[in-house]
């Protein structure tokens, strides 16, 4: 009996445990689009030139930039930046990126449009420098996982660049893989727990049954 227990606790814990923190996914590829008219836009043009070209997973976005991380060219760069995130409960944050996008780029929350810009964008690691970054004030986010994906095209030169976050009433800091709260476990995760649980329930009847 003290398995089925122990197992029991293994078994929740498990599937606390699933839940996903930051993870920062960085693609790159070729494109000599120049800038265009919509968000949309940008993220056809840009998923469609990042089809097998450079891609990791980072520990922090701070300093980021084609030619440092993949030792890959500094012209007719298309960007795509998606970060996953969790939050264990409900609040306003918002959100900043400074890059280097000379043909212009768009932000994407969850799936909709939430910044467009299709000017030359370059930040000069400053987030007073006039048309560099992008600011996304005051989204009231729910409790659970959410995605922000930053699309951008670069003629030439691909400075380094950030993306930040602050929650209400305080300071921006970096995505990093473990700065934000765990996600709430997903359903699929709770109906798994409450099937384990079932099963080592039955087992433990089936075994008082025969004793």
């Amino acid at each position: 009996m003290k398995t089925i227990k122990f197992a029991a606790v293994a078994l929740a814990l498990a599937a606390i445990g699933s839940s996903n923190a930051a993870v920062i996914t960085f693609q790159t590829g070729s494109s000599g689009a120049g800038p265009l008219v919509s968000a949309n836009d940008y993220r056809s043009v840009v998923d469609a030139a990042v089809v097998g070209g450079h891609s990791t997973v980072l520990g922090s976005y701070d300093n980021v930039s084609n030619n440092s991380l993949f030792g890959a060219g500094t012209t007719n760069i298309a960007f795509k930046s998606t970060i996953d995130f969790g939050l264990s409960a409900a609040g306003t944050y918002s959100f900043r990126a400074g890059v280097d996008f000379g043909r212009g780029g768009a932000v994407f929350l969850d799936g909709s449009a939430v910044a467009l810009n299709s000017n030359d964008m370059w930040w000069n690691y400053d987030y007073n420098t006039a048309n560099g970054s992008f600011l996304i004030n005051n989204q009231a986010l729910s409790a659970g996982n959410h995605t922000l994906t930053i699309y951008g095209l670069e003629g030439c030169c691909d400075g380094g660049q950030q993306v930040q976050y602050a929650a209400a009433g305080n300071a921006f800091q970096s995505f990093s893989a473990d700065t934000l709260a765990p996600a709430v476990p997903e359903p699929e995760t709770y109906a798994m727990l409450l099937g384990g649980l079932a099963l080592i329930g039955g087992y433990a009847r089936r075994r008082n049954n025969k004793a």
